[in-house]
């Protein structure tokens, strides 16, 4: 049963974090489109660049972060999270972390309601504008928080890189493969960048750092409740 201290937690925790972001997030966007920042430059040089390679290589980037993808490997990851952990608190932070983002994105993309670059788009441009970029705000939610989890498991300095190291490729990879196929502008790759990080570092905050039910405070004995 859901106590009213848990919902006055979770609505500080939370959606609190997630209002100041979609503010901030359309704040930022608003000020992007009132000065002119030259990145159309930046998109038609890339595009004035390409070749078959780096189109596939990019086409192949760009899908680590596809919508149908992300919610499938969410999914999936959760689960596989409370069967190996048994209990559920890393499968909601990692669905926190995610979806949060996502959330934010919806609720700003619309209303800052930026063009696409200049140029030609090798993906179908999806109804959403161009800020900020939700391939890499989704990326960074998925693959920074499964390397959240896994991190916390593991000890030595090697393993934690190894998790990590691939964790921060993924958003970057989807990031540059974005921008090659002129489907955003660098200050979209950059804000989906803080945007996906400010949503894994909130849902960690809320959910992984809070005191399991049962366990006294300042105590080390884990809670007494399964499944927490």
């Amino acid at each position: 049963m859901v106590r009213a201290e848990d919902l006055k937690y979770y609505g500080l925790t939370l959606l609190s974090p997630m209002l100041l972001m979609a503010a901030v997030t359309y704040g930022a966007g608003q000020a992007i489109l009132a000065w002119p920042t030259g990145e159309a430059a930046v998109s038609r040089a890339l595009a004035a660049g390409r070749d078959p390679f780096w189109n596939a290589v990019t086409d192949f980037g760009s899908s680590l972060s596809d919508t149908p993808y992300i919610v499938a490997l969410t999914a999936v990851t959760a689960i596989v999270f409370r069967l190996w952990l048994h209990r559920w608190r890393e499968s909601i932070f990692l669905v926190a972390a995610v979806w949060s983002q996502s959330l934010v994105f919806l609720a700003t993309t619309e209303v800052v309601g930026r063009h696409r670059p200049p140029v030609p788009h090798l993906d179908p441009a999806p109804p959403t504008s161009s800020f900020p970029s939700g391939h890499v705000s989704a990326a960074v939610g998925f693959y920074c928080g499964v390397a959240v989890v896994l991190a916390s498991r593991v000890r030595g300095t090697v393993a934690r890189v190894a998790i990590w190291t691939p964790a921060v490729a993924a958003p970057l990879i989807v990031g540059f493969s974005r921008l090659y196929r002129g489907m955003h502008f660098l200050t979209d790759v950059m804000w989906g960048l803080l945007l996906g990080a400010g949503c894994v570092v909130m849902a960690a905050w809320a959910i992984l750092r809070r005191p399991a039910a049962g366990k006294a405070p300042g105590s080390s004995r884990p809670a007494v409740r399964a499944g927490l």
